[in-house]
């Protein structure tokens, strides 16, 4: 079971970039809490990112409303400004929520050389995630065991199991979360965050979010309106969806995806829409056998697979590689690009990103259909994209389905009257978080906060992604303050 807003496109150049973190926190003399840096080390596997690379971990209160509580840590990693005109710390977040911090930086600092001339590049694993306390639900095998189930049931067994399934990841994350469970709220990693910027010396954050982290920046917007420095907001979740829209958003983004996908290989996306569709109704009567030992390709395997090569155009070519094997039979291609989806390496091991992503979304989300209201809204998301409505319909029913903990709200609280401007980008082709939410943002942020850049692009999130005007404007703005024209296009 896996929703599809995820920091994975961005990072799959570095999926395998793991790094720990020596050091830890103290106080200064002004009784500020500071960070002791030292040498980031390897883990899981992989080298350490190089000497460039710093790593500590910072204490922060497990329940923010008893500061002088229990305390957790949180792994940060940062690389100083190469210039000498120093603006202070940029932080980072790649979304998710649940992507590492600590382990995408190093590989996405490549992107953001320019910004690195004036500041630190600074991010985090925030809390519940990877090195900060990282919640694992399942263990490996059990996690492949529940490939199996049938995430978008067609009889009632198939019902039972499958909200079974999902009440049973719901415990194991109760089980190894303990009172954390309740403190991963994407407001607790907001004042997190806020923590961090004190901690570094800055009077006010700079910050960079793509896909989820857009959401966290807006709500650290709205706590703490006077702090916000520059504010980039890329690949934006619409703040005004709740669970149902958001769904609907994302239905609709990955099929529009899906169509320029086709268009571009000279299809008919109405027609090349209804085979993908037909294909995934035959994989889930009979599964596709495949390279991998002893694993079959399930439609929900095959629909991931689908998924992630739709984040990001260079990706298209491998899924029309994907589609032609399965049509012959043959479904190792889609099972591979499904494995990269889910963090699943050669030996079976599987990453926690959507462990975190999923008790971070359902510390935040009050709103939870039932199955039988999932039921009635079905045809409307089948109407949407007949091949990812019903994959999204049902995740509604079953990602929070009989949560240990409450959500927080229907929808996140954005508006930040009195902040600096805030820019936020909105690219046309966006599977995972449509072009629509970068208006509802910054109209939400509220007026002379929210600035729009639109980019007339394919994938997830615009810099860094081929747009000259896009790269020039963010950089023009976090470095010198220039902020464009509400509405402005590039093309």
């Amino acid at each position: 079971m896996t929703r599809f807003v995820r920091w994975t496109a961005l990072a799959v150049s570095a999926a395998l970039l793991t790094a720990g973190c020596s050091g830890g926190s103290s106080d200064d003399e002004s009784g500020r809490a500071a960070l002791d840096w030292g040498r980031c080390e390897a883990s899981g596997g992989a080298p350490a990112p190089g000497d460039d690379w710093q790593c500590g971990t910072l204490e922060v209160p497990l329940d923010w409303s008893e500061p002088d509580g229990e305390t957790i840590g949180l792994a940060l990693i940062r690389a100083k400004a190469t210039g000498g005109d120093r603006l202070g710390s940029l932080l980072f977040n790649f979304g998710g929520p649940g992507g590492s911090g600590v382990s995408m930086m190093p590989s996405y600092a490549a992107n953001v050389s320019k910004l690195r001339e004036r500041y630190d590049l600074v991010s985090w694993d925030p809390r519940g995630v990877a090195a900060s306390e990282g919640i694992r639900c399942r263990e490996n095998g059990e996690i492949q065991a529940a490939e199996s189930v049938d995430t978008t049931p067609d009889t009632p067994a198939e019902e039972r199991a499958y909200l079974r399934d999902a009440a049973d990841f719901g415990q194991g994350c109760q089980e190894a979360a303990g009172k954390l469970m309740a403190h991963v709220s994407t407001a607790d990693t907001a004042r997190d965050l806020d923590h961090i910027r004190q901690t570094l010396g800055d009077d006010r954050l700079n910050y960079f979010g793509i896909s989820y982290g857009t959401e966290l920046g807006g709500v650290y917007a709205h706590l703490f309106p006077e702090k916000v420095g520059r504010m980039n907001l890329d690949a934006v979740v619409d703040p005004t969806a709740d669970t149902v829209g958001h769904a609907k958003n994302q239905a609709r983004g990955f099929q529009r995806a899906l169509d320029n996908y086709l268009k571009s290989t000279g299809r008919d996306p109405e027609q090349g829409t209804r085979e993908v569709a037909e294909l995934l109704d035959r994989i889930d009567a009979e599964p596709l056998p495949t390279s991998s030992a002893g694993r079959e390709l399930t439609q929900t395997l095959a629909l991931t697979g689908i998924v992630l090569p739709l984040y990001t155009k260079e990706g298209w070519p491998a899924l029309t590689s994907a589609l032609r094997a399965a049509e012959e039979g043959d479904g190792s291609e889609l099972l591979a690009l499904a494995d990269g989806y889910n963090e699943r390496d050669a030996s079976g091991h599987y990453g926690t990103t959507t462990h975190s992503q999923r008790v971070i979304s359902c510390s935040d989300d009050r709103q939870r259909p039932t199955a039988a209201q999932t039921k009635k809204l079905l045809p409307e998301f089948e109407r949407i994209s007949p091949v990812f409505g019903s994959s999204l319909g049902w995740d509604m029913a079953g990602w929070c389905h009989d949560w240990p903990v409450p959500g927080r709200h229907d929808t996140p609280e954005v508006s930040a009257p009195g902040a600096a401007p805030v820019l936020v980008i909105g690219n046309t082709g966006d599977p995972a978080t449509p072009y629509e939410g970068a208006r509802r943002m910054a109209d939400e942020l509220g007026k002379d906060v929210g600035v729009v850049l639109t980019w007339k692009g394919e994938g997830h999130g615009a810099y860094g992604s081929g747009s000259d005007c896009v790269d020039s404007t963010v950089n023009a703005y976090l470095l010198d303050g220039t902020v464009p024209k509400d509405g402005k296009v590039c093309s």
